[in-house]
């Protein structure tokens, strides 16, 4: 039973983290800019333990500022 225990204390351990940045790369995603601190932080991350997420990551914010550059079909 101990054994069973600490088996789940260690996954509860692991996932609670995950699940907490899940939620902020979510949140940061939805905010666009207020979530910009956010966004950086999971970078971060990404950057320490998955480098090829951390050049999606730049290739995205390229993206998303092509897009706000553009204007609108009506302006003149």
């Amino acid at each position: 039973m101990d054994a069973l225990l600490a088996l789940v204390i260690f996954t509860v351990c692991l996932m609670v983290p995950l699940a907490v940045l899940t939620w902020l790369a979510r949140l940061a995603k939805r905010h666009g800019t207020a979530g910009a601190a956010l966004a950086g932080a999971v970078a971060a991350y990404d950057e320490f333990y998955r480098t090829t997420a951390h050049q999606s990551h730049y290739e995205l914010r390229v993206q998303a500022d092509r897009r706000s550059e553009q204007g609108s079909p009506d302006d003149h």
